[in-house]
């Protein structure tokens, strides 16, 4: 069973984690629109916007959100792992929903967001920024 206190940063880190996202994301989802709606095609324009966003998230994250103080490096390499996952989830709705099942690229992405966001959110806390503990040893 958890904490409180494990439950009250979760709580915490998933608020800082919406509040970034939010941000970046709105501007995301204009420039999105934006790009598409000037002739860019949904995929392509996606690709860039996400590599963009999931550099600016890396710094944000691991500074506001999870308060992170291991090594870069290497929560680094686990972030790209992260965001290459999130990437192919976002390619695979765009792909299902659009492509195959011919819904509105426009109403896919912005649902995509969000489920690739949780998704992250999970990962990060799980994976990416993981605390390390003091009786671990490790430090």
């Amino acid at each position: 069973m958890r904490s409180s206190q494990e439950l009250w940063q979760a709580a915490r880190q998933l608020f800082s984690y919406a509040m970034v996202g939010m941000l970046s994301n709105l501007a995301g989802y204009a420039l999105y629109l934006l790009l598409t709606h000037l002739g860019c095609t949904p995929k392509l324009t996606m690709t860039m916007l996400y590599a963009t966003g999931a550099a600016i998230g890396f710094f944000a994250n691991r500074r506001f959100t999870f308060r992170h103080d291991g090594h870069v490096g290497a929560a680094g390499v686990r972030f790209m792992l992260a965001h290459a996952l999130g990437y192919l989830l976002n390619l695979a709705l765009l792909l299902l929903f659009v492509d195959v099942l011919d819904f509105a690229h426009q109403i896919v992405q912005a649902i995509a967001i969000v489920v690739v966001a949780l998704f992250l959110f999970v990962l990060f806390r799980s994976f990416v920024f993981v605390q390390r503990s003091p009786e671990s040893g490790a430090g």
